[in-house]
């Protein structure tokens, strides 16, 4: 009996391969340009499954990768000619405990699903701004959302996890066991195994907030900048946030979106961004929502299932209002051509929060100031239109960083693995940049729990000598 057929007659969940009716959907993902032939497509059902699949994977000699949500177009989550472990059809749900309050989520959960569960009981936790989007990669690149400012990061409300490592064992890591791969865990993304569970910190909730989308056009630019500007210098509270984006909408006219948070009523939302409001936005999709909604405000705009690439840099605080004019213009012209839609995004989360946490805490440093994020997406089939949106994203992000110096952003938001292939790996160079001091550390937990590099798609970690 072959080693495939020995994974098979044990495996509770599904093994698809080529030729296989159901194999074009189970290696699709979000962005279309991160899909890969993968030699098997492991749908796992618990632990045990996922221990086996990674046993099977490396006595055969396939790369391994993990797939929660799919929604990185680095293709982090694909292997061509390897193994995916996919969380997303079995390993999917999520448990709340009202009274600890706290959420028991599987690997392969969506956000919306969290959202939903958790307001029943009047909690939430920070989840990500896209709702479509997989639990297991934003949580564990560090993960950003609207309640951040009064909660920090994602990976700050991650209390305990179930993960196998490379070795097929399924360890705890809390605080009290297997401390040192919690703390590898809460940023440095799925370099030490598969995590099946998560047990989220919640927090209270009120059941409506304030949020939604509100445009205007490119005269306004100078207007917005320095109301936003000002916002932002004076330190907004904790129930704030807001995401500015230069785009081309509708019918392809360059415009200004915001995207506003405030958790409370409308009125009082409406109140505290009143000073934008007084700019007469010429489309006003603001209103208070049930919580759950919150996080699908942007759906509409980033569906699935088209070409996409991202880049990502941290907003220098000295970046002056005429160069994000320069920045502004750029992207403009960048969009011209049909098929491309770009979005240029500065994510302003109050930091305070996040800043908080030493910046050894977690391998995620700390010090922080707001992402920006360039995303471009296309649905152009005529040719491969990569080669364009990465010169684009990567010739607006640069614009950031002529007067910073800024040339690092936000793991999540980094293309470099889709720009190295065959292999997609992300230099251990790039590793060194995004975690600064902490990386010695992770070489040690690296070296304990995978030193073989078993798990190697997202920021590459070399284990300690």
């Amino acid at each position: 009996m072959s080693d495939f057929q020995i994974l098979k007659s044990s495996f509770k969940g599904d093994l698809v391969v080529p030729g296989d009716p159901t194999y074009p959907e189970a290696i699709a993902r979000w962005a279309k340009n991160a899909a890969r032939n993968a030699a098997v497509v492991a749908f796992v059902k618990d632990t045990e499954d996922v221990a086996n699949a990674i046993l099977y994977a490396r006595h055969a000699g396939l790369e391994i990768s993990i797939k929660g949500g799919g929604h990185n177009p680095s293709a982090a989550s694909s292997t061509e000619g390897g193994l995916v472990i996919d969380l997303s059809r079995y390993m999917d749900g999520v448990r709340v405990d009202p009274e600890g309050r706290l959420a028991y989520v599987g690997g392969g959960a969506l956000w919306r699903t969290v959202d939903k569960a958790a307001i029943q009981f009047g909690l939430a936790t920070v989840a990500g701004t896209v709702n479509h989007t997989g639990v297991g990669g934003l949580a564990l690149g560090a993960g950003y959302g609207w309640l951040s400012g009064a909660h920090g990061l994602t990976i700050d409300n991650i209390v305990q996890a179930t993960i196998v490592t490379a070795d097929g064992c399924v360890r705890t890591a809390s605080k009290t066991e297997n401390a040192d791969l919690l703390w590898g865990i809460r940023g440095a993304g799925p370099n030490f195994g598969a995590v099946t569970e998560f047990v989220l910190q919640l927090h209270p909730q009120r059941r409506t907030v304030f949020g939604g989308l509100i445009f205007f056009t490119a005269d306004k630019l100078h207007q917005l900048l320095d109301v936003t500007g000002e916002w932002w210098a004076k330190g907004p509270s904790e129930k704030e946030g807001m995401f500015q984006i230069f785009t081309r909408w509708p019918d392809k006219q360059p415009c200004i979106l915001h995207v506003l948070f405030y958790n409370g009523s409308e009125e009082e939302g409406r109140q505290n961004y009143k000073a934008l409001f007084d700019i007469c936005p010429f489309e006003d999709w603001c209103k208070e929502m049930p919580y759950e909604a919150l996080n699908g405000m942007q759906n509409e705009f980033f569906g699935p299932q088209a070409n996409a690439y991202m880049k990502g840099t941290f907003l220098s605080p000295s970046l002056s209002p005429a160069a994000l004019t320069r920045i502004f213009e750029r992207v403009i012209e960048c969009s011209e051509p049909a098929g491309y839609d770009i979005y240029l995004l500065i994510e302003y989360f109050p930091l305070q929060a996040a800043n908080a946490v030493p910046d050894d805490a977690t391998p995620y440093r700390r010090g922080l100031t707001p992402n920006v994020l360039c995303l471009i997406l296309s649905k152009r089939d005529d040719e491969d239109p990569l080669g364009y949106m990465r010169s684009a994203a990567r010739d607006i992000i640069e614009m950031f960083a002529e007067d910073s110096g800024v040339h690092m952003g936000y793991g999540n938001y980094c293309p470099e693995s889709d720009t190295l292939p065959p292999q997609e790996l992300v230099s251990v160079d790039k590793a060194k940049q995004l975690f600064g001091s902490n990386y010695p550390r992770l070489q040690q937990v690296k070296k304990q729990y995978d030193p073989e590099m078993v798990f190697r798609k997202w920021f590459m970690i070399t284990p300690a000598a």
